[in-house]
Order: structure tokens, then C-alpha cells, then sequence
């Protein structure tokens, strides 16, 4: 698509504000009271996949449905002024306060509370008709946005993403409406109980019979993927690193793996990409904002360049050789990291 109304990737859904504490040596618990070392305020939610891919240089959309209060104002400024994030199709409204959700990052890992009214109306409808986009990332549910049937034929991508059930049900039928999808990038315990198998690559191979591109992303074990219409079959090793904060690091994961695939990368390319920028971002506290833009590839492959491996084993690092290669010309913007505050005359 040529368009230039068209957007390289579209998100749809619902925008937190992602309250991020780190440094928390153990969960609270009844009658005490704890610190946290750190603390970060970014947009969250489907905003997690809009930044990460705009701070990649996409075009990126976003509909959902933004409050009158001060942490709507904090979120939607963001994204539209900071971030780049084109927001045509989302919409403020009164008397309806902003979801909000407290992250706790713990031993590598995070457990997370939400404060939420269901949104009024129904947000899909933001997306009216004559939507162009190359790609959308959408929710896998087994009931999907009405707009993302005519966004199919327009000729997008669709990228299936899924959550936690919290029925624990994980019914079988969710998969029943990734029929004509062209990818499903679930983690390796949601494959697994949505398949009803016992490994993830198991998993994968009864995936890979529902979309063209299946990929099952499983933690410190790297990635596993299928490429059906290219035959291609690949385990990509994940990158040590230290993580910090892993708030959205599958979202940037998936929004990294669409960048890939719009430019045609290969998978083991694809999924390599995907590996380091999620790598990247566990670094960092704050969930959205801790998604890394071009400038943060460039140093890291300046610091583990054939010529200074670091202290990545070189095994691991010939997977990722390849990104020196298709890092852009010229200049890159410096991006934002998430603060404590939610601050706005400080702004200036």
C-alpha cells in the first residue's frame, strides 16, 4: 500500500495509565508495608505495541477510548507529541476516569493490579470504514473488532495477540477465529493450554496448521516459529540479559516481529530482531517507554560487534549478527525513558 494515509501497523483497545514500581525484594502482604526502589508512569495496554513500533519508524494508529482527567491528558500527550502516535481515530469523552494499572516488577518477573469501568459504548466502532493499514495487531478473542474483517481484505496482516484467561478455561474454541490471520505470537504456557499439549514445540506444530506464521515465545528458552508459506521452521536462543522490568516485553517482541515481516527479514532474522529488542527493553523500567528506538540497536551493536563480543557467548550472538545490517542511514532520534511523575509544568 502507497497510500500515504496508510498506516504500517494498528492497534485497537484500551490505553492504561501503567503506574510501574521495581526494586521490590518480595510481594506485599497483609499488614505490611514495603519500598520500592523505582518507580515509572507511561501509557499502557495496546499503547505498549503503538510505541514500540513507532519508536521502530512505523506508522502507527491507535483507537481507544481516552477520559477528561489528568492521567488521560499525561497518556494521550504522550503518545501523540512525544511518542508520534496518530491518534485520528481515538476519542476523548467526559465523566469517565482513565483504567489504571499498578505493575510490581519481582524476581525477573511482575504481578500486576487494575483499577477499571468498562469503557462506554463500544470502542470498535472508533474505526469507522476505510481503514488502510499494512498490518494490525489485534487481541485474540472469540469475538473480534468488526473492523478488522474489512481491514483483512484491504490486504493487512493480521498479528493475533492473547492474554491470560482468567477463567483458567483456556477454551480450544479462542482458536476457532484465527481464520485468516496471519500470525499468532502466544507464549509458551498460553500455546500449551490452548492446545491442550504438554511442549512448546508441540504446540507450535498445531498452531502452524491455523495461521501461516506461528510463534511461540518461551522466556530465557528463546523463540520457536513456523513460517508455513516459506517452509521456514526455526528455535532462535533468547539474548542474556539482565532484566530489570519485563512490563511489555512481549508487546515490543510482537511489534518488532511485525516490523520484520513487513520488510520481508527472514524468519530466524524476524525472530532475532524481536529477541533484542525485548532484551532491550527488560533493561529499562516502565513498560511502553522502556521499548527502545534505533539509537539503543545501534549501541548495542556497536558493543557486541564481531570485533567486541561483549559478554554474549559467540554462539548465541551469530544469531544476531545479520542486525548490523539493516540498522537505518542518517541520524536517529533519542527516545524518552518512563519517570516517576506524571508531571506536566516540569514538562516544558
Amino acid at each position: 500500500m502507497d497510500d500515504p494515509d496508510c498506516y504500517d501497523v494498528f492497534v485497537q483497545g484500551t490505553v492504561f495509565l501503567d503506574i510501574v514500581l521495581t526494586g521490590l525484594e518480595s510481594a506485599p502482604t497483609t499488614g505490611t508495608e514495603i519500598f520500592a526502589e523505582g518507580m515509572g508512569s507511561c501509557p499502557g495496554g495496546v499503547a505498549n505495541f503503538a510505541i514500540a513500533a513507532s519508536r521502530l519508524g512505523l506508522r502507527s494508529g491507535l483507537a481507544a477510548v481516552f477520559g477528561d482527567d489528568v492521567y488521560a491528558d499525561f497518556c494521550w500527550r504522550t503518545l501523540a507529541d512525544q511518542e508520534k502516535v496518530d491518534l485520528s481515530h481515538s476519542r476523548r469523552i467526559g465523566h469517565w476516569h482513565s483504567p489504571v494499572t499498578v505493575s510490581m516488577s519481582i524476581d525477573r518477573d511482575r504481578a500486576m493490579v487494575t483499577h477499571a469501568h468498562e469503557a462506554p459504548g463500544d470502542p470498535s466502532k472508533l474505526v469507522g470504514p476505510g481503514l488502510l493499514t499494512r498490518s494490525a495487531i489485534v487481541p485474540v478473542a472469540e469475538e473480534l473488532p468488526s473492523w478488522t474483517a474489512e481491514a483483512r481484505a484491504s490486504g493487512a496482516l493480521l498479528f493475533g495477540d492473547v492474554g491470560w484467561d482468567p477463567t483458567d478455561t483456556w477454551s480450544p474454541a479462542v482458536l476457532d477465529v484465527l481464520d485468516g490471520f496471519h500470525a499468532f505470537t502466544p507464549n509458551a504456557g498460553e500455546a500449551m493450554a490452548y492446545t491442550r499439549t504438554d511442549s512448546p514445540k508441540a504446540a507450535l506444530h498445531k498452531l502452524a496448521d491455523r495461521v501461516p506464521l506461528a510463534v511461540v515465545t518461551n522466556g530465557s528458552d528463546g523463540v520457536l516459529a513456523i513460517d508455513s508459506a516459506t517452509g521456514e521452521e526455526e528455535h532462535i536462543p533468547a539474548l542474556p540479559v539482565r532484566s530489570y522490568d519485563p512490563t511489555g516485553a512481549g508487546d515490543v517482541f510482537l511489534a518488532s516481529l511485525v516490523l520484520g515481516t513487513l520488510r520481508g527479514w527472514p524468519l530466524a532474522h524476524r525472530l532475532a530482531f524481536g529477541n533484542l529488542c525485548a532484551g532491550l527493553s527488560v533493561q529499562h523500567f516502565g513498560g511502553s517507554l522502556a521499548a527502545p528506538g534505533w539509537g539503543d540497536i545501534i549501541d548495542w551493536v556497536r558493543d557486541h560487534s564481531r570485533h567486541r563480543p561483549g559478554d554474549v557467548d559467540p554462539e548465541i550472538l551469530r544469531y544476531y549478527t545479520f542486525i548490523g545490517d539493516v540498522l537505518p542511514e542518517g541520524p536517529v532520534p533519542i527516545v524518552r525513558r518512563a519517570s516517576a511523575t506524571i508531571a506536566r509544568l516540569s514538562d516544558a
